[in-house]
């Protein structure tokens, strides 16, 4: 029931950030709100992993100058939960959970993979590749897509 890729994988946790709202207060709300990850286990968890940035434009293409140029920058965290917690749907965005192994990550990136990852995820999933070294840094372009995960303006 999601407004934006409905259907399509995505993070265990992810959201806007309000006005007013430190990142790290956001990001536990959004683990209440979506995964039903209590405050203190959320806390004791969490860790800043870093941000990545884009720019993306959206519409028509006939013309110079129509549609809409999206600037983004999507700030990470990772989570180390329990073995045996059990995230719980709580907004009705969410139809189900589950983990993937390194390897299950790597088929699902493939493009025929049958359950797309909702777009911006691809960015996530290959920084924490990059940053767990599951991608080598001997691996071809490496330098290069560390680059294009930082590529968008911040300001």
């Amino acid at each position: 029931t999601k407004s934006k890729f409905p259907g399509m994988l995505d993070h265990i946790v992810a959201g806007g950030q309000p006005a007013g709202l430190s990142l790290i207060d956001n990001v536990i709300k959004e683990c209440l709100e979506e995964a039903g990850i209590p405050p203190e286990l959320a806390r004791q968890g969490i860790q800043p992993a870093g941000a990545i940035s884009y720019e993306s434009y959206s519409g028509p293409l006939k013309h110079q100058g129509e549609g809409v140029m999206n600037r983004v920058v999507l700030f990470c965290f990772d989570m180390i939960l329990p073995d045996d917690f059990v995230p719980e749907a709580n907004d009705g965005e969410v139809e189900s959970f589950f983990t993937w192994s390194l390897d299950e990550i790597g088929m699902a990136m493939d493009p025929g993979y049958d359950d797309p990852i909702k777009p911006n995820c691809y960015l996530v999933i290959i920084d924490y590749l990059l940053r767990s070294g599951a991608i080598s840094p001997d691996s071809p372009k490496y330098l290069e897509i560390l680059r294009t995960l930082r590529s968008g303006t911040c300001a």
